[in-house]
């Protein structure tokens, strides 16, 4: 395994106002080390609307 695939990390992203888990993406853990923050489409709510890093 490479020294950049160990620094990767697989995320969900959910939406801020259903709840539910919608995207699937990588981060770098060393370059970003806070929760990942993103405006994406939501097919339940059929809008634009704030995705944030899940646990």
């Amino acid at each position: 395994m490479s020294k950049e695939k160990k620094n990767k990390s697989n995320i969900l992203l959910a939406c801020t106002e259903c709840k539910r888990r919608n995207y699937a993406t990588s981060k770098n853990r060393k370059n970003t080390t806070g929760r990942l923050e993103l405006k994406k489409y939501c097919p339940w709510d059929k809008k634009v609307t704030l995705h944030r890093e899940t646990r």
